[in-house]
């Protein structure tokens, strides 16, 4: 299958390449005719079972065998080893093309999850995905799959690319042989390549008319979560996660501006797809979140990352029966530590946080928070690192010189620009501070306080006013199109040397949080008396 979209649309002009590697053609062949492995009866009666449900457009048994029988049968059979080629199972599915890409596509994604996959497997594992979202985007694909798996489809896409990257840039331990056939692979796995196969799919499915008609009462999405048994729903549901895709891969590269632009066509405040899927739910939220951090929006980071924990908390129980929930765990982690470092800077966003979300991160940061607002730069660095995406560097690095690695040089510019954004803020805590105990107070009675010259004091006010207003959210609009508001709960203007302070402390408004607890109180003993009349007729 080509590559080459046409006339489709693209997010940039390097086209995609017209051939799906340097060797697919023969690769395909060999594959198909190696002679067949050992494959044990029950993976055999998987195989059948799973082709012939995805042939009948059973999506609920579809899903039990991806999320359930798949996970068994690797714990099985397959738990420190690859599951049968490609070519053995084809037989049993009648050699469907379709269904071995498919096949496939889990085939690699087990792979990088339980073993260390080769270069020549990661160029298989392109390759196969360049033929499967090309049959997709160019062919008549007549199938209904679950949204779990679309969904994994994207995320395991980026996350292979994001490895790869990390793979390349590691120099130093390969081999002259390694590194001759790394050059040979400047297509694979390109970054141009990934975001115009996302951009394609978005194109394609034209996802983004569907919301806007979904917004205006024409057309029903969401309410039936993508599907529509008239057709397929494969192409729609790429498309829409293709844009949760698009905001991750612009975030691991650095550009958060088009990261929300790439996904502000999905309403972040209302319910919708992205809801129905925890890992995209997650995931997009964790990527918006940290890109309005970066963008010092602090009080739209804090309130995005409430959101999302506030979600985690009330769906634990729900959540921990995935087989992902060790890694939605580790981003519920990463996102406390961003939430304490927007505190840290941003103090009065304290008032966007639910109590529950509020008392989690008190247990958990409360004293690194007190150090980061007294200017420990050491734990900014610390947090920074530990919840920041994995960066990359997206294009090739410098073969001629393997005695270093690469890998990590998008991470460190990344660290080092926040850095230096966080730096001339170390004294601003401490100035708020003094600025609540007077209505005036003279520039050079600051500074005799604060032990610095008045040049000095005047510019770290100046820098505290700056930061006192933030572009935030206004209900209704999208991402990107904020208001200018005030951000901290003290105001202050100069006038000659005399600074005069302006207290704006929004009291905290507790009705919603009673509001809520009582709704849920009256569901509580709604559910337990309709228990008790279905006890009271079973006993009667």
């Amino acid at each position: 299958f080509k590559t080459n979209f046409g006339p489709t649309r693209r997010l940039h002009n390097t086209a995609l390449p017209d051939k799906m590697g340097d060797w697919s053609a023969e690769r395909d062949l060999r594959v198909y005719n190696e002679p067949d492995t050992v494959v044990p009866d029950l993976v055999k009666q998987f195989v059948a079972y799973f082709y012939r449900h995805i042939r009948e457009k059973n999506v609920y048994e579809i899903l039990g065998m991806y999320e359930t029988s798949f996970f068994k049968l690797t714990e099985r059979f397959f738990k420190a080893s690859p599951w049968p080629t490609v070519s053995a199972i084809a037989p049993i599915v009648d050699n469907d093309h379709v269904f071995c890409l498919l096949y496939k596509e889990l085939y690699y994604r087990h792979l990088y999850a339980r073993l260390t996959p080769t270069l020549e497997q990661r160029c298989e594992s392109w390759d196969n995905y360049c033929a499967l979202f090309g049959v997709i985007l160019h062919g008549n694909v007549n199938m209904q799959l679950p949204n779990q798996w679309l969904w994994d489809m994207v995320d395991e896409f980026i996350y292979q690319f994001q490895s790869f990257c990390q793979y390349r840039g590691k120099l130093s331990s390969k081999s002259p042989e390694e590194l001759q056939l790394l050059k040979s692979c400047e297509q694979v796995w390109n970054v141009l390549g990934v975001l115009n196969y996302l951009q394609a799919l978005i194109d394609k499915s034209d996802i983004i008319s569907t919301l806007e008609k979904e917004r205006n009462g024409e057309e029903v999405f969401s309410a039936n979560e993508g599907y529509d048994y008239s057709s397929s729903n494969v192409l729609r549901l790429l498309g829409y996660f293709s844009m949760v895709g698009l905001l991750r891969v612009h975030c691991l590269i650095g550009d958060y501006h088009g990261g929300l632009k790439a996904s502000s066509p999905i309403d972040l405040d209302k319910s919708g797809m992205f809801t129905k899927v925890p890992g995209c739910y997650i995931t997009s939220l964790y990527y918006t979140g940290f890109s309005l951090m970066v963008m010092k929006r602090y009080v739209d980071a804090v309130r995005t990352f409430n959101t999302i924990l506030g979600y985690v908390m009330r769906s634990s129980v729900f959540l921990s029966t995935s087989v992902q929930y060790s890694q939605m765990v580790k981003k519920n982690e990463q996102m406390y530590a961003l939430i304490s470092i927007c505190l840290s800077l941003c103090p009065a966003a304290v008032r966007f946080l639910d109590e529950g979300v509020s008392q989690t991160l008190r247990e958990k940061y409360n004293d690194k928070m007190v150090k980061m607002a007294s200017g420990d730069l050491l734990l900014f660095d610390e947090l920074y690192t530990y919840a920041c995406p994995k960066f990359i560097t997206p294009c090739p690095p410098n073969f001629e010189d393997a005695s270093c690695n690469y890998n990590q040089d998008a991470f460190r510019l990344q660290l080092n620009l926040f850095l230096d954004e966080v730096r001339p803020q170390t004294l601003l805590p401490t100035v708020r501070s003094f600025l609540k105990l007077y209505t005036t107070i003279s520039i050079r009675k600051l500074a005799t306080f604060l032990d610095l010259d008045q040049q000095t004091v005047r510019s770290t006010l100046l820098t505290l006013k700056q930061r006192s207003r933030q572009p935030t959210i206004m209900p209704g609009r999208s991402v990107l199109d904020a208001d200018w508001v005030p951000a901290t709960d003290t105001d202050f203007y100069i006038d000659g040397d005399m600074v005069h302070v302006v207290d704006n402390k929004v009291q905290r408004q507790f009705a919603d949080y009673f509001s809520t607890h009582i709704l849920k109180l009256d569901r509580i003993a709604l559910d337990m008396a309709q228990i008790q009349e279905v006890v009271a007729v079973d006993a009667a």
